[in-house]
């Protein structure tokens, strides 16, 4: 090589490694919104339980973390597609890491919002729409009936928000009834303190020779508390008993289906084989 090669050579070795260098920058780009996205979602959540700031404002760190995440996942399509031929391996790891991180948080949320299309938009589950079993110790939250969906429904027209919110609830959640035990009321509030108990519920009060239970459970990262109340009777005949649970979210429209899935679980366990009452 003569001395005029050298410094050729040496500005053509730049001259290839600056554009590598500047079509990675979108390569650390995906790796920090990917990344980030989680952090933030994670944040929004955990700060949301610790009372840092209001729910509203935790949801709303949630949704944009998940959009920052389909970001992250888009753009990092989008430089491995510009850059596929010239991609080194190092290059490859950090959008890969990226683009899986995103995947993950916005696979993880993307459920709940599915869920919520599937779900009716209400927070407060029954086995006994009629006799609504009433809690006395814990608070029912006073905006409870609010904001009932169907208000603007023709097939609704007129009715309360108690009545839309009986109608939605009897369509969607027709299976969640009375169930009838051959046990006695006490034995039948002993057990249901004992599985509140084991899964983790702050049981309120319990008593046998009321046959009530009141109890809240707390979700792990928003730290929602959903409150419960569990109402035993001894039936007519004087063997066995009826069993009428109910659960209501403190907080939120929709609850995402969780407090039919707690009532069915929990009475599921309860009784066993769970049988209608008629």
């Amino acid at each position: 090589m003569t001395d005029q090669q050298a410094p050729q050579a040496t500005v053509n070795a730049k001259s290839s490694q600056e554009p590598r260098a500047q079509k990675d920058i979108l390569g650390y780009l995906v790796l920090i919104a990917g990344v980030g996205a989680l952090f933030w979602g994670a944040v929004a959540a955990v700060g949301t339980g610790w009372g840092f700031w209001a729910y509203t404002s935790g949801l709303k760190g949630v949704a944009g973390a998940f959009l920052l995440g389909i970001a992250a996942i888009l753009l990092g399509l989008l430089q491995m597609w510009r850059v596929r031929k010239s991609y080194t391996r190092s290059s490859r790891i950090r959008c890969s890491v990226g683009m899986l991180v995103a995947l993950v948080y916005v696979g993880w949320i993307g459920t709940f919002f599915v869920k919520a299309l599937t779900v009716p938009a209400i927070h407060d589950v029954s086995t006994d729409l009629a006799d609504l079993p009433v809690f006395k110790t814990l608070q029912l939250r006073t905006d409870n009936l609010d904001n009932v969906p169907g208000a603007d429904d023709s097939k609704m027209r007129g009715l309360t928000p108690e009545q839309r919110w009986a109608m939605v609830h009897q369509k969607d959640y027709g299976d969640i009834r009375s169930v009838r035990v051959n046990e006695t009321v006490p034995v039948v509030i002993a057990k249901a303190e004992r599985l509140a108990k084991a899964r983790g519920w702050d049981v309120a009060v319990s008593l046998p020779e009321e046959g009530r239970l009141e109890a809240t459970e707390t979700s792990a990262f928003f730290q929602f508390k959903d409150d419960v109340v569990l109402r035993v009777r001894p039936l007519d005949t004087g063997e066995g008993s009826i069993v009428d649970m109910r659960s209501v979210s403190r907080v939120g429209q929709s609850d995402l289906g969780v407090n039919a899935k707690r009532v069915r679980t929990f009475l599921a366990d309860l009784t066993g084989t769970v049988t209608a009452a008629q």
